[in-house]
């Protein structure tokens, strides 16, 4: 068997095959496994990757309780540190609940924007407030994703507005 030099995408040295290719298939193979399990939003460091962790939450509106799960994100956890919290909702262009918070929270690490989808829990960072989706939404620049509503958003979408209590879920 004869040797040859491969070069692969993005290597600093090239990688040495016998004429077979074994070597240089072992190596393709070393690489891709791992990136066939990511998704984007795992590569590029988003809360929907295992590495993170995540905190129920859970939101009292008139009466009714809506769950929700926040990521493990700087933002969120300066959200968590917060609650419990009562907010005063109000519909904004019939698409999503919005809220004042106490103080405006970190960015750190946050994306530039985000197009926000039903049920996404987030904060607006140029008005420093808090909005949840109850029909998606174009991309907005300064939103950060914080987490999102597990279930029902009935009484979400009836509340015409008034106060929510949002704290931590006890198992």
């Amino acid at each position: 068997m004869t040797q040859e030099q491969v070069w692969l995408p993005d290597a600093a040295r090239p990688v040495t095959r016998d004429s077979g290719g074994r070597r240089l298939k072992s190596i393709a193979l070393a690489i891709t496994l791992p990136l066939a399990s990511c998704n984007g939003d795992t590569l590029r460091g988003s809360p929907s990757g295992e590495e993170k962790q995540s905190l129920n939450i859970r939101i009292k509106i008139g009466g009714r309780v809506v769950s929700g799960t926040l990521h493990d994100t700087a933002t969120a956890r300066d959200f968590i540190s917060l609650l419990p919290l009562t907010i005063d909702l109000k519909d904004y262009a019939s698409t999503e609940k919005i809220s004042g918070l106490p103080r405006k929270l970190t960015k750190e690490g946050a994306s530039l924007g985000a197009d926000p989808s039903v049920g996404d829990i987030a904060y607006y960072a140029p008005w420093g407030n808090l909005a949840i989706y109850y029909r998606d939404s174009p991309y907005a620049s300064g939103l950060i994703i914080l987490g999102k509503i597990d279930g029902d958003l009935d009484a979400l979408k009836s509340a015409a507005g008034g106060k929510a209590t949002i704290g931590l879920a006890t198992p």
